[in-house]
């Protein structure tokens, strides 16, 4: 490569630039605390997730999902997917090194010459006619180096998206792993609730059936009529199909946990009952500005920004020449029958300048294209924002509100165990119609049922706050290092 050459490319290299606009983190909304609680730096988020979660069976499942779901393993392998095209990105700067080798071979059995494809005529140097022919065989290899100058920064660019990119997909993993720990944990909760209510089902049952045995005999000694049997009949019998799409409703969320931990269907494994699932401590959900810097979600989004900004700068790139330097070494030889010339050297040097022409207004529709995409990545960006506010915001009234309406149900439930023993009593005694007894056992029966769904959703209340505000897994401390999904 001449002294010129050697000077362009130095001061080409100095004076490359970027085109498109750097990337900028948007403003974040403005709010220091939330409407219902007041916030401290601590947060409900910063506990692992075997801290919130303490039962010991659903730990054991939790760690079975993180390492046998099939989603988790799909974005797993996206990070890796995106991490190998940053690093082919990154060769894009680098100059390409390649070879060629070829090896011709010619027999004219003319023996008057050889024609080439090219049109070329080689005589046969014996000058002579007859049999023999003439042999002609080549030989030669090649070196080559490609290297195109990113004058205007557009293989930078698209490093930069590429990294974006990959940012974006391990928040993606890590929203995965969020998401299958809560997901894991709340139909846990829905199993322990109706396996509450299959059995509050089971117990009322039982009473509606010695109630009907008591009809029954005194109905065989006339002291109530037909119709008071029939209605504790009916009751008995309508209780027994509630029980019975109970435990139909057991069944079919085992099968949804057994999705979940990666696995057919098959009965799952039980630790503590829904009365005895210990509650967290009241752990303020901490400032809304961390959520934005702990939200995967959040995070995802504002990579894929990232990455959008800098596609404007590959799209504004492509419409300005572009600058390419080869190279080649090698050697060659050939023979013509006996006749040999060779082995020599062969050296090149070539620069290349290509540019567009008639689709430049094409190029610039895309730069324009280009920009309306990292628009709407921004759209989203903010929307992730709204999102997750909204979803703190939900979480924390759903943890105040279920826990003062378990505490009034179950007043409520003691004060209709109470009624119905006591309206139980007096129709035994024969001074309560079976009107009193009905209501009651009635009523406590809904009450009990209402107030397992409402112990469930105080669980499912504080694991939804606990994925809002981001919570459930760290890639660096603990136990959780033995819950990344393995290769393969």
């Amino acid at each position: 490569m001449s002294r010129w050459m050697l000077t362009t490319v130095f001061v080409l290299s100095l004076s490359a630039c970027m085109m498109g606009p750097d990337y900028k983190k948007p403003e974040p909304p403005a709010g220091d605390g939330w409407r219902l609680t007041p916030t401290t730096a601590e947060s409900l988020a910063n506990l692992p997730w075997w801290e919130l979660l303490k039962d010991q069976e659903l730990q054991g499942l939790i760690r079975t999902a993180l390492q046998e779901n099939q989603d988790l393993r799909v974005a797993v392998a996206s990070v890796e997917q995106f991490r190998a095209q940053l690093l082919i990105s990154k060769f894009d700067l680098a100059p390409s090194l390649g070879y060629t080798g070829e090896a011709t071979a010619y027999h004219n059995t003319n023996n008057q010459a050889l024609t080439f494809g090219s049109g070329a005529i080689i005589p046969n140097p014996t000058g002579a006619s007859g049999s023999g022919g003439t042999d002609f065989t080549r030989e030669s290899g090649l070196v080559g180096l490609k290297w195109e100058l990113d004058l205007w920064g557009r293989i930078r660019r698209s490093i930069e998206a590429a990294r974006a990119q990959l940012l974006s997909q391990e928040e993606n993993q890590r929203a995965v792993i969020i998401g299958l720990v809560g997901n894991v944990a709340e139909t846990y909760f829905d199993v322990r609730a109706l396996d509450l209510q299959v059995d509050i089902a089971k117990r009322t049952l039982k009473t509606w059936e010695e109630s009907v045995r008591i009809s029954r005999l005194r109905f065989d000694h006339g002291d109530i009529p037909k119709l008071d049997l029939d209605r504790f009949e009916a009751e008995r019998a309508g209780t027994a199909a509630q029980l019975a799409e109970l435990e139909q409703q057991v069944i079919q969320k085992e099968n949804q946990l057994s999705l979940l931990l990666g696995r057919r269907s098959m009965p799952i494994t039980r630790g503590l009952a829904l009365t005895e699932q210990p509650m967290p401590p009241e752990v303020p959900p901490g400032l809304p500005s961390a959520l934005l810097q702990r939200r995967p979600d959040i995070l995802q989004a504002e990579q894929q920004l990232a990455s959008a900004t800098a596609m404007i700068g590959v799209a504004q790139a492509q419409r300005f020449p572009q600058l390419s330097l080869t190279g080649a070494a090698g050697g060659a030889g050939f023979q013509l029958n006996s006749l040999a010339t060779g082995p020599f050297a062969t050296i090149g040097a070539s620069a290349t300048l290509t540019g567009p022409l008639l689709n430049a207004t094409a190029l610039g529709y895309q730069v324009q294209a280009t920009e309306a995409q990292a628009k709407q990545a921004l759209a989203q960006y903010e929307k992730a924002i709204l999102v997750a506010f909204k979803e703190v915001e939900d979480a924390l009234i759903a943890v105040q509100k279920t826990r003062e309406r378990r505490n009034a149900q179950e007043e409520q439930v003691k004060a209709l165990q109470s009624a119905s023993n006591f309206a139980t009593q007096r129709y035994q005694g024969g001074r309560a119609s079976y009107l009193d007894v009905l209501t009651a056992q009635r009523n406590l029966f809904d009450a009990e049922l209402a107030l397992a769904k409402t112990r469930r959703g105080q669980l499912v209340s504080m694991v939804q706050l606990y994925k809002a505000l981001g919570g459930g897994w760290s890639p660096i401390s603990g136990p959780e290092a033995e819950t990344l999904p393995t290769k393969g």
